[in-house]
């Protein structure tokens, strides 16, 4: 999936593909005059896609014949791809940590460096779910804070399944299509400015809480590249003008509303990494930065308490669980 949040180094420039999403899993029956799945798809329609920009075009053009009833849906289809629509949202699904996530369109893709931060939640999470039931019978609580398509909170749910789970956005149409995702894994979405948006009552019981809140920076919004600066919302993706600002927020009113022992968990971006990490650390909470060579991912965690010896960042193995 693309990733159109800044690294190291200058933002991405306008390229429209970097892998396509997984195909989805076998139907019943292909719709007529489908080609079978190990022939190659028309010629005309990978140079279609070719032309517009897509590097993977072969593989898309597969992923849209099988999305598409017929030969006037594979037309409309192709028609938005071509125009710049992100795949996933044309698709309506994107693969993410081994699921076929709802996406709709104008809402933010989930990317692919975001599964690192699934796993080092379910990690917690896991951790905090022994603790919590050896200490009071009670279920995790999970919050998955600008949760987008609600992708990270679905994906930590389907690792840790005793997860009581809790999301909630700001856009009313990602708390539409996150509802999809969220409520099959018994989950609930709330809508609304960060944890205004949160029922009062899961104040202080929070046992993980994710967050994948926006860390563009203002001034390269404009550098994005056009899947994401013109077909994701602005919220999803501006974080102030050095990117942290809502970071910041979440991380300020984090210990209000984390259970005793509870972890906070922010992705962040290699090069933001101390900022976020001083934000924690600020808030009074102990920092601890893990990250991923392997998808380019960092997250910073923060857990109650102070201590005088901060552990040190750590570099996870590609492909760790």
């Amino acid at each position: 999936m693309p990733d159109n949040r800044p690294q190291d180094g200058p933002p991405q420039t306008a390229v429209r593909r970097t892998a396509p999403p997984q195909a989805a899993p076998p139907q019943a029956a292909a719709p007529p005059g489908t080609p079978p799945q190990d022939a190659p798809p028309p010629a005309h329609l990978v140079s279609r896609l070719r032309a517009a920009g897509c590097v993977f075009a072969e593989d898309e053009a597969r992923l849209l014949l099988a999305a598409a009833s017929g030969p006037a849906e594979l037309d409309r289809l192709t028609d938005r791809r071509v125009a710049g629509r992100p795949l996933e949202q044309v698709l309506g699904r994107a693969e993410f940590c081994g699921l076929q996530i709802a996406v709709e369109p104008g809402v933010f893709v989930p990317r692919r460096r975001s599964e690192f931060l699934v796993r080092e939640a379910a990690a917690a999470a896991r951790a905090a779910g022994e603790a919590a039931a050896a200490a009071t019978a009670r279920r995790l609580v999970v919050l998955d804070l600008c949760c987008g398509s609600g992708a990270v909170g679905a994906a930590v749910a389907a690792a840790v399944p005793a997860a009581e789970l809790y999301a909630a956005d700001v856009d009313p149409a990602a708390g539409r299509c996150a509802r999809r995702n969220v409520e099959p894994a018994g989950g609930a979405v709330y809508e609304g400015d960060l944890y205004a948006a949160l029922p009062a009552a899961l104040r202080g019981r929070v046992d993980v809480l994710v967050a994948n809140a926006p860390y563009v920076p203002t001034a390269e919004i404009p550098f994005l590249p056009p899947e994401a600066r013109d077909h994701e919302p602005l919220t999803a993706l501006d974080g102030g003008a050095d990117g942290l600002g809502v970071q910041r927020r979440v991380i300020a009113e984090a210990p209000r509303w984390l259970s005793p022992g509870g972890v906070l968990l922010v992705e962040t971006s290699a090069r933001q990494e101390p900022g976020t990490r001083a934000a924690v650390a600020a808030a009074g909470l102990t920092a601890h930065t893990a990250t991923c060579p392997d998808l380019v991912a960092t997250v910073v965690t923060g857990r109650g308490g102070r201590s005088p010896h901060p552990p040190a960042a750590r570099a996870s193995a590609p492909g760790a669980a």
